[in-house]
C-alpha cells in the first residue's frame, strides 16, 4: 500500500477563464486523495487534525472540464508529527502536475502533536516504498 490513487473528472467548477484546470484544482484533489488514505487505514481519524505546513507542485500537461484524471499519493516520509507526500496526475496524455505537500498533527489547541500510533504504524513502513 505504498501508493494511495483516486480518480475522477474535471468538474467546469475545476477550470478558470481559459479553459483549462485551475492550479488549486490539484492541490484540492490531492488532498481529498490523502483523506481517502486516512478513511481506508484508520476509519475514525480526526481528518481536521492535520493542517498543511508546506506545499509545491508543477505543472506539465493541461486538463479541461470533463478530462478523467488520477491522483497517485505516495507517503514519503512519517516524522514524528509530520508526514510527507508526493502526489501525480495523470489524465488523458499522461503527467498533469508532480506535487507534495507536508501536514502537521496537531492537538485539540493547534499545536504540533505526536501523529496518532495506529496511523504511524499503517503509514511508515511504506513511506518511500514505491
Amino acid at each position: 500500500m505504498s501508493i494511495h490513487s483516486t480518480s475522477g473528472v474535471v468538474a467546469w467548477s475545476d477550470t478558470d477563464a481559459s479553459g483549462r484546470f485551475h492550479h488549486t484544482a490539484a492541490y484540492r484533489w490531492a488532498e481529498n486523495t490523502e483523506h481517502a488514505l486516512y478513511r481506508s487505514v484508520l476509519p475514525d481519524v480526526d481528518i481536521g487534525r492535520f493542517p498543511r505546513r508546506a506545499t509545491a507542485a508543477s505543472y506539465h500537461q493541461p486538463l479541461v472540464a470533463g478530462d478523467e484524471y488520477t491522483v497517485s499519493l505516495e507517503v514519503e516520509h512519517v516524522g514524528n508529527s509530520s508526514i510527507t507526500y508526493t502526489w501525480v496526475v495523470t489524465g488523458p496524455a499522461g503527467v498533469c502536475v508532480r506535487g507534495e505537500h507536508a501536514v502537521v498533527h496537531v492537538d485539540v489547541d493547534g499545536r504540533p502533536a505526536p501523529v496518532p500510533r495506529a496511523l504511524r504504524e499503517r503509514l511508515a513502513p511504506t513511506a518511500g516504498a514505491a
